[in-house]
């Protein structure tokens, strides 16, 4: 799968790093830079194939939430603004995200996988081969969301394991929990959720899931247990 957005910012060194940004994940493929909304529109007419706009609020002769909200069929939108006050006026709209210059990459690649994870939600023939990019020790890695066993907190870090080892990353749990598919993940404690499908055993209050024993905690049995008997 391959997500094809337009770069939309008056500002050439924003649009060097979200250039840069875009170029380093796969699915990403960058159809065009603008540095005006007017010019931007004639792409959007000429292309029906572009399926996401890193635009900037705050342009010059029109802004780029007047522009957006112009559109008939506007594809999915993360504004990129210095401005905080735009906030609020851009999830009006529906924006994937919003993101507050200067961002890191990990911060966009956040917004990016709530993109992701929107497209899996709409298109059912996704879910089986749905993913998303985690990044750990430096490196960008692509796990398909089957793989993953389950998820556990781990202080200001959150650790994706998989079969047979782990993925470190610079996250929130809840990030990570909102671009796994919700009927395939449940939460059986506060630090822990876990790929129903991953599911060998449960014995009082724990689930053992390949070869680890995950807690169950008394405030999510009954929501984990009231899941697994609808999953039969």
């Amino acid at each position: 799968m391959k997500i094809n957005c337009l770069i939309i910012d008056d500002e050439p060194t924003s649009q060097r790093v979200i250039e840069k940004f875009i170029l380093n994940i796969d699915f990403l493929h960058l159809s065009g830079v603008f540095d005006n909304a007017i010019s931007a529109l004639e792409e959007l007419k000429n292309n029906p194939n572009i399926d996401l706009l890193f635009l900037d609020i705050n342009m010059p002769k029109i802004s780029g939430l007047t522009f957006y909200k112009s559109l008939q069929n506007p594809p999915d939108v993360i504004f990129t603004t210095a401005y905080t006050q735009y906030a609020v006026d851009g999830f009006e709209v529906n924006a994937i995200d919003y993101l507050l210059k200067p961002f890191s990459f990990d911060r966009f690649l956040i917004a990016v996988n709530k993109v992701v994870e929107k497209k899996y939600n709409s298109e059912p023939s996704f879910n089986e081969d749905s993913f998303l990019m985690i990044k750990s020790n430096k490196i960008l890695h692509k796990v398909a969301s089957k793989d993953i066993l389950f998820i556990e907190a781990f202080g200001d870090y959150v650790k994706v394991y998989l079969i047979d080892n782990y993925l470190l990353t610079n996250n929130t749990f809840t990030a990570i929990l909102d671009l796994l598919p919700q009927n395939k993940f449940i939460r059986t404690h506060k630090s822990f959720a876990v790929n129903i499908d991953g599911i060998n055993t449960i014995n009082g209050n724990q689930v053992s899931v390949n070869k680890h024993l995950i807690p169950i905690g008394q405030k999510f049995k009954t929501d984990f247990l009231k899941v697994l008997k609808q999953a039969k």
